[in-house]
Formats: C-alpha cells, structure tokens, sequence
C-alpha cells in the first residue's frame, strides 16, 4: 500500500496578487497627488448637489409615518420575493403549492386591509369638520 504525500499549494500566486493591488492602489494615489490641483476657494468647499447649493441643516427629521411606510414597503417587497420563487417552482410544488401560495397571498390582502382600516397607511391629516354653530376662527382637522 502506498501513500501518497500531496505538496502543499503554492503561495507565491496570491502573494504577487495582492503586491500587485497593493503598488496599483499606491501608484493611483500618488499620481493623484502629483497631478491633483491644490486650491481652496470657498465656492469649492461648499457642498453641492443636483445644481443647488444646499441650505440649511442636512439632519431632517422625518414622521414616524416615514418610517412606517419604509417597513411596509419592505415587508410587501419580501414577500414578492416570496411570490416569485413560487411562480418559478410551479410546476413542482402542483396544486399543494397552489394552495398554499393562495392562503399566503390572503393573509396579504388581509394585511393590507387591517393596516388600511387602522389608518396607518394614512400620510395626510384627517378630513376637515365643519364648524360647529357660534364658533368663529378656523376649521378644525378630524383625528380620524
């Protein structure tokens, strides 16, 4: 019985490899220093995008709303992905799958309906009342 004794993999590959990335970062750098223009005006130090200067303070603060629908647009997404690999395994799951991809597609719609009827899909205020008999000033907004 004989035993072979394989020799390790050479490691002088990935060793020139990285030495390669490593001296063509480096040069790129370099040379962008060499070849880089050095000023500092105000004009181009200022932030600037899609042709307006930009005003004010960059932190905003967003509605709860914002994020609300954020998570549902993600929960909804996921679940197309969900769909379709369904779709693409049709044949293969038959009409077990079938079922079970319509109760799926029904807790969906349910879903939807329960966060519609609870208002959270809501991004405006409520409807506007009418003002009650005697009251002067403006209008109020319904909370519902």
């Amino acid at each position: 019985m004989e035993s072979y004794v394989t020799a390790p993999s050479p490691l002088w590959p990935f060793v020139v490899y990285c030495l390669v990335v490593l001296v063509t970062v480096v040069g790129m750098i370099a040379v962008s220093h060499i070849l880089g223009e050095r000023h500092h005006d105000r004009e181009t130090d200022l932030p600037y995008e899609a042709g307006v200067t930009s005003a004010g303070n960059p932190r905003l603060r967003f509605s709860a709303k914002f994020y609300m629908i954020a998570m549902f647009f993600l929960i909804f997404d996921l679940e197309a992905v969900f769909i379709f690999s369904w779709a693409v395994a049709l044949r293969e799951t038959g009409w077990l799958g079938y079922v079970e991809v319509v109760v799926f597609i029904a807790v969906l719609v349910a879903t939807l309906i329960y966060l519609w009827r609870v208002g959270a899909l809501d991004w405006g205020p409520g409807p506007m009342r009418p003002l009650a008999t005697g009251q002067t000033g403006k209008r109020e907004r319904s909370e519902s």
